[in-house]
């Protein structure tokens, strides 16, 4: 069990970059305006010798409706519930405001233990801010400075006997248990699929990617059973990637909730720019991204970059289609999403084509299973014998060309890499090589091995000359060498 502590404030009070500094990379995106932070993000923080949880919230504001600003305080309340620790934080160039004054009082009611930090505390100008938080009754304030490492010690003072407390009492209420452990190795392990090697210490790596109010966060929020990511009806709330570690049907998985990519020329706001870099950057962490698409409007021109760039960056690709459940003509609907699939990604031919409800929760199981099924193909490994056999069929089935005369001879195959499934052929001539011929060998593989929708690396190589003593120097035979010997000695 694990301390956790929560960072709180008013919007642009420096939570993000402590939160940073604590983890040691920059995970939550930075700015100079305010409320770029909107979502809960949680990283292994590391003080000194203290191991704790940190999460990362959104700027407390004064609105208690419906509203963006509601829901964004709401989360960041279910953040102070769920901590052992809050860290309030007020800016100490600013001073005390009334917002602060008022969030001061909720947190003496709801939060047991509550360690007061007057950020950006960094030079005389912000003397008078540090003196003004003593009004806000949550004792001796911590003069910090985020940005650049100031006060790091005088937190960790006041987290330790606070660490040191709950882990006395984590220790005197951990229940015993004996546990058998079997030393022999299973001799069947490699007859284990992937899916089924998953533990948790190492989860499934899922990133859900697609345009602004596609449904991601619903998505994700319907998996875990609970409201941890914000959502609404506003395009473009999530801004951060964010990932949350889930047991999905006895799957350990760790899922990415990123924002809505839009067309690059659309995208002028400097955070955004920011998160759809941060988005970016989780679809090459993970192992498999989850398309969205709108129902109402799918397969749209930015849609079809979004599982380019998955499968050009060699991960296996789902396509899940939500808000099915306002969807009317279904079956002929579903007809013309698959056939446009076809037509518009040939590069992901077989990929898994799901229908999803965020909303309701429908079609969950089939995503679970295809993930599952999508991980498996991305890590086969197909032996060399098996390769060479499937190579003289193709060969024989249809014989590659002759470019200039010249017929391409190719010779043998074997299996470099998986995730993805990498394979190299040795042959004459490879820079000669049509790109069509290359298709129809992937294509061959795809539907012969059963590796539907994952990106197969296919490289021609060449062999170079067969005969091994072209070019070495010309030595006298052995046998020559004895019979000069022998009449020497004689």
């Amino acid at each position: 069990m694990s301390l956790t502590l929560a960072i709180v404030g008013r919007p642009n009070v420096g939570k993000s970059t402590l939160f940073n500094r604590l983890v040691g990379k920059k995970l939550a995106l930075v700015d100079d305006q305010p409320g770029v932070t909107r979502d809960l993000r949680e990283g292994e923080a590391k003080l000194g010798d203290l191991r704790f949880t940190v999460i990362d919230t959104a700027g407390l504001e004064d609105a208690t409706d419906d509203s963006l600003e509601g829901r964004m305080r709401r989360l960041t309340e279910r953040a102070v519930d769920m901590a052992d620790i809050c860290l309030f934080m007020v800016d100490a160039r600013t001073g005390i405001t009334p917002t602060d004054m008022i969030f001061a009082e909720i947190l003496r009611k709801r939060s047991a233990h509550v360690i007061l930090a007057a950020n950006k505390g960094e030079g005389a100008a912000a003397d008078a801010g540090v003196l003004e938080a003593y009004s806000l009754g949550l004792g001796e304030p911590i003069r910090i400075s985020a940005e650049h490492g100031e006060g790091m010690h005088d937190l960790y003072l006041q987290l330790m006997p606070i660490a040191d407390e709950f882990d006395k009492h984590a220790e005197d209420s951990a229940p015993e248990v004996e546990v058998d452990v079997d030393l022999e190795e299973d001799e069947d392990a490699d007859e284990i699929p992937p899916s089924q090697r998953i533990t948790s210490k190492k989860p499934l790596q899922v990133a859900v990617v697609g345009r602004p109010n596609a449904g991601k966060s619903t998505l994700i929020n319907k998996i875990i059973g609970e409201d941890r990511l914000l959502t609404g009806p506003e395009a473009g709330i999530t801004r951060d990637a964010i990932s949350l570690q889930v047991d999905w049907g006895g799957t350990p998985m760790r899922i990415f909730d990123t924002a809505g990519m839009r067309k690059k020329a659309k995208v002028q706001d400097k955070v955004e720019k920011l998160s759809v870099a941060d988005g970016l950057r989780a679809v090459k962490f993970a192992e498999v991204v989850v398309v969205l698409l709108d129902a109402a409007i799918p397969f749209e021109q930015q849609d079809l970059r979004i599982a380019d760039l998955a499968e050009r960056e060699g991960r296996a690709v789902i396509v899940a289609v939500n808000k099915w459940d306002v969807e009317d003509s279904k079956q002929e609907k579903l007809r013309d999403l698959k056939e446009a699939f076809g037509r518009l990604l040939p590069q992901l031919r077989g990929a898994p084509l799901i229908t999803v409800s965020a909303k309701t929760g429908r079609g969950l199981d089939r995503l679970h299973d295809a993930i599952l099924r999508a991980y498996d193909v991305w890590n086969r490994r197909i032996s060399t014998a098996q390769l060479n056999r499937w190579l003289i069929g193709m060969l024989e089935q249809h014989p590659p060309p002759a470019p200039q005369g010249k017929r391409i001879k190719l010779r043998y195959m074997t299996q470099a890499k998986t995730r993805p499934p990498g394979f190299i052929v040795m042959c004459s001539h490879p820079d000669k090589m049509p790109d069509s011929y290359s298709r129809y060998l992937v294509n061959g593989l795809r539907e012969d091995f059963d590796m539907p929708g994952t990106p197969i690396r296919l490289t021609m190589r060449g062999q170079g000359d067969k005969n091994p003593y072209k070019g070495r120097k010309k030595s006298t035979p052995s046998r020559l060498r004895k019979h000069l010997k022998g009449r020497s000695a004689d």
